[in-house]
């Protein structure tokens, strides 16, 4: 059996090879010569998993260690009989921090507290979800929009054009596919409140960033359209912008990496199952807005990560993949 594995997924040195071949490459670099004779891939988003890649190889099942899978086609990997697994969940505790440092950091900066606030939270999965029950304990009211979801259980939810009317602060926390691609687009900034904030955790496309800086809004970004070669108008405009490291923290990568080994295990009845790095795992809690206000700075300076790739916007990847892994607190 043989296994190709992008080698910026941490913590899996020596845990495959006792029963397959491993080969690790960098994902931008993995090409069709090198998955023809393998069986699995594990993959992040850097590696497009479609025809052109998996065309003429043996390959019969993919682990992502990423939440998201709009780099692999899904309809492609159907006909070839081809097992998905994705990570869904995995660093969703990891996100909800940087939002919450982004919040913070707004409220510092413009001298508001959350009860005179009201976040907009578009797509409630398993991170909307947390971004929803930590705000609203946080003060903020809550407004939530998540088609899918209101079709299966009717009430909780408000459509797109409730969130522009009455909030001032919106999140996204969508994947990407053909409903999402350029949702926040000149339509929906125009009709936003005046003085709202647009923040970005979910995938780059999802915000028109052309529509973004002609409308004159403030932003928070951590993804962006043609990662990583950014717009730099788009970064010099943003307030905070970060390296698409949102859910970079260390149990977030490992709940990553052990999801994907998992997947791996059940599919090929390999010896693993309950395999989970050596990071001590998150012991979640309710903080409370003041608490998060003494506490974040010495969890995570994302004003100096904003400064340091503001600095250097041609060291986007490098800042990403030599990223120190945060440690979650709450």
């Amino acid at each position: 059996m043989k296994i190709v594995v992008d080698s910026a997924i941490p913590f899996l040195e020596g845990v495959l090879e006792p029963y397959a071949e491993t080969r690790r490459l960098p994902g931008r670099e993995i090409a069709a010569g090198d998955v023809r004779d393998a069986d699995a891939l594990i993959v992040r988003t850097r590696t497009r998993c479609d025809a052109a890649l998996l065309d003429g190889s043996r390959v019969r099942f993919i682990a992502t260690a990423t939440i998201g899978f709009d780099h692999i086609d899904l309809g492609y990997c159907r006909r070839r009989q081809i097992g998905v697994a994705t990570a869904a969940g995995c660093n969703a505790r990891g996100v909800l921090q940087w939002v919450a440092a982004v919040l913070h950091h707004l409220s510092q900066r413009d001298g508001w507290r959350p009860a005179e606030k009201t976040l907009g939270v578009i797509g409630a999965g398993h991170v909307g979800e947390l971004v929803r029950t930590y705000a609203a304990a946080w003060g903020f009211r809550v407004l939530t929009c998540d088609p899918p979801r209101a079709a299966r259980e009717g009430d909780g939810f408000v459509p797109l054009e409730e969130i522009a009317r009455h909030c001032d602060l919106v999140t996204f926390h969508t994947p990407l596919d053909a409903s999402t691609r350029r949702m926040a687009g000149d339509e929906f900034l125009g009709r936003l409140r005046p003085d709202a904030v647009i923040i970005n955790s979910s995938r780059g496309e999802v915000v028109d960033g052309d529509a973004l800086l002609r409308s004159g809004r403030h932003y928070a970004l951590d993804v962006w359209p043609h990662e990583p070669d950014i717009d730099r108008r788009l970064l010099a405009g943003a307030v905070l912008a970060t390296p698409h490291v949102a859910g970079y923290s260390a149990q977030g990568k490992a709940n990553a990496t052990s999801m994907a080994v998992a997947a791996l295990a059940r599919r090929f009845a390999l010896p693993l199952a309950g395999w989970y790095p050596a990071v001590a795992p998150s012991r979640p809690r309710l903080i409370g807005w003041d608490e998060l206000g003494a506490t974040i700075g010495a969890h995570y300076d994302i004003a100096a990560e904003s400064d340091a790739l503001k600095r250097s916007p041609e060291r986007f990847e490098e800042l990403r993949n030599g990223y120190v892994y945060r440690e979650e607190y709450f």
